[in-house]
């Protein structure tokens, strides 16, 4: 079990000699001074559930912490069990193991708050990332703490700060100011909504996509967006074919029809709209006009129509149209 002031104790040089042997770059390039002192900063306390971080497809993004907590604490509550047992058996992790996904996160938070009662302390961790990015571990972590249990973060990779790492142009028009918005929907009815607030928004978007619909995905965001906007499409992060390209709206379609591979987990950082989102003067008399034609047309014809009638451009016609869907 894990008690503060025992902990904060703890002669950390074994895991410095299983780092380095796992790592073996790191006994050529680290300071000789080099130690593992920074670990004690922090008190691991008893009855505690412990949010660690994993990596999101190199082993190496692994943290001291995180392989600390996890060869420390009692169990290791993993989001698939099965998923989770090539990295603990990699690092030599043998704890008893508690799934706790989507489906079962109430009654598997129950189970796991039953143990802190007796005095354990519980890692969990997700599929892959940090906890609760898209992932479960909300619940988790809102129970334990109305329980009256401690949780603590124990951080390290994600795919969404890895991404706005590279952003690079998408992330300029709005200062670094973004908003994550998780999985593309499946909904035609969502996704259009979605569409309408990229198009409007002041921040940088960053969403996930599966690699059977990211084509689609990017297309309809090729129709929608003006082209001084930026799209960041970035593939298997930190994996071995990892890519990462910054395209204009315009090129989307080009990228996709040369793409060697389309595989793999993607991740879209869209840049901020920098025109005025104020609603112009006739504004409401064009959503009139959508509003009456919307039984009869899709979004493309009605945006088609609305630009005829008006003299705006599609693009924004098309953002007009969705609005009033």
């Amino acid at each position: 079990m894990l008690y503060g002031r025992t902990a904060r104790t703890m002669n950390y040089s074994y895991l410095l000699a299983f780092f380095c042997i796992i790592n073996p770059m790191v006994t050529t390039s680290m300071p000789n001074t080099w130690s593992t002192d920074f670990l004690n900063q922090q008190d691991f306390p008893a009855s505690t559930l412990y949010m660690v971080a994993t990596p999101i497809g190199n082993l190496g993004d692994i943290t001291l912490r995180a392989l600390h907590v996890l060869s420390a604490v009692d169990g290791i509550a993993c989001e698939d069990t099965r998923h989770s047992a090539p990295l603990l058996n990699h690092f030599g992790i043998h704890k008893k193991r508690l799934a706790l996904h989507a489906h079962n996160e109430a009654s598997a938070s129950e189970t796991l708050i039953g143990s802190l009662q007796q005095g354990e302390s519980w890692a969990y961790i997700s599929d892959a990332g940090t906890p609760g990015v898209s992932d479960p571990g909300a619940r988790l972590a809102a129970a334990v703490g109305l329980a009256g249990f401690r949780v603590v973060p124990i951080p390290g990779a994600s795919a969404v700060s890895s991404a706005i790492s590279v952003g690079g142009t998408t992330l300029l028009p709005s200062d670094g100011q973004f908003q994550f918005l998780g999985f593309w929907p499946h909904k035609l009815r969502d996704q259009e909504e979605w569409l309408r607030q990229i198009g409007h928004c002041n921040k940088a978007t960053v969403f996930f996509e599966s690699p059977h619909q990211i084509a689609n995905t990017l297309l309809k965001l090729a129709t929608c967006l003006d082209d001084s906007r930026m799209v960041m499409v970035g593939r298997e992060l930190t994996k071995k074919f990892e890519q990462v390209v910054h395209l204009r709206p315009s090129q989307l379609s080009g990228w996709l029809s040369r793409a060697e591979s389309l595989k793999g987990e993607f991740i879209v950082v869209v840049s901020a709209s920098e025109q005025n989102t104020n609603t112009p003067a006739n504004h409401a008399e064009i959503l009139r006009w959508v509003a009456a034609l919307k039984p009869f047309l899709g979004s493309k014809e009605l945006a088609n129509v609305i630009s005829t009638i008006t003299g705006i451009s599609k693009k924004e016609a098309y953002q007009l149209a969705l609005e009033g869907k």
